[in-house]
């Protein structure tokens, strides 16, 4: 059977779900799930709506809906279903790995376009899997002209989001302004503790008993974005930096591939400096 999906962000109004609810009516539609939130701070709501059923013209029914809403309401109907996503990386590869065998095993729900590095550590990993790698190095070259390279390789693929596997190198506002909204990264720590490097130094200095990782759009300021998806897990007085280093990157993946996920299903809107997830 047919579906429909409807992404709505909107000012807040009186009656908003009764209006959306007239429309998909009118075009035959049944409501399967509706996920609606009004962020109070912003007056803004927010809905994902999944319908039985199609519809002939989606901008005919994208308009409608514009028209039943406040002025200047985001509306998307049937945004792609298969995203394109491109892979930054360093050296590390548990990130990577997992992205890869995902997509390998047809579970990741997204289109691995490209793997690029600023090393060519992970090349021949990455080329098992059929996915093209591209060595775009920084060393011997300033900023500007390694992120314009970089920029340039991944354009040539038009990826929905770049996700940053541990990809370490801070970007600049300049680059971050090409992806605004689609670059994701995965930070070794539960955020805002420990921001920077050396996070897990850092809490087995504290003495912590929970570590996690933070999957979040990448901005302006480093590891401050809006964030997707967060986990944790408990350790305690045994475990050394290593065991804490060890158990974080089982965390990383997890919380990496969870975000992946949200983001491509759709199930993520942006707000602010905050996220609205619909999980």
């Amino acid at each position: 059977m047919d579906q429909t999906l409807v992404l709505i962000q909107c000012r807040d109004a009186v009656g908003l779900v009764s209006r959306i609810a007239q429309v998909v009516a009118q075009y035959a539609l049944n409501i399967v799930t509706m996920r609606e939130y009004v962020d109070e701070a912003t007056d803004r709501f927010f809905a994902r709506i999944v319908c039985a059923g199609g519809v002939s013209s989606a901008d005919e029914f994208t308009h409608e809906l514009r028209q039943s809403l406040p002025e200047g309401a985001m509306v998307q109907v049937n945004p792609p279903a298969l995203k394109k996503i491109a892979v930054l990386v360093t050296k590390e590869s548990h990130c990577l790995a997992d992205i890869l065998v995902r997509y390998f095993f047809h579970t990741l729900g997204a289109d691995v376009c490209c793997v690029v590095g600023n090393y060519e550590a992970l090349k021949d990993f990455t080329e098992r899997f059929q996915v093209p790698f591209h060595l775009v190095s920084h060393e011997g070259r300033s900023k500007d002209d390694f992120e314009k390279e970089l920029h340039r390789v991944i354009h040539a693929y038009s990826p929905d989001y770049v996700v940053l596997a541990k990809f370490m190198r801070i970007l600049s506002p300049v680059f971050v302004s090409h992806y605004r909204g689609r670059l994701v990264n995965i930070h070794h720590s539960f955020l805002p503790a420990f921001i920077g490097a050396n996070p897990y130094r850092q809490a087995y200095t504290r003495g912590v008993k929970l570590i996690g990782a933070t999957a979040h759009f990448v901005t302006d300021d480093l590891d401050e974005g809006p964030i997707i998806a967060q986990d944790i897990r408990q350790v305690d007085h045994t475990y050394t930096a290593e065991d804490m280093r060890k158990a974080g990157k089982e965390v990383e993946k997890a919380v990496l591939t969870k975000a992946i996920s949200l983001i491509i299903e759709d199930r993520v809107f942006i707000t602010g400096n905050k996220t609205i997830v619909f999980g």
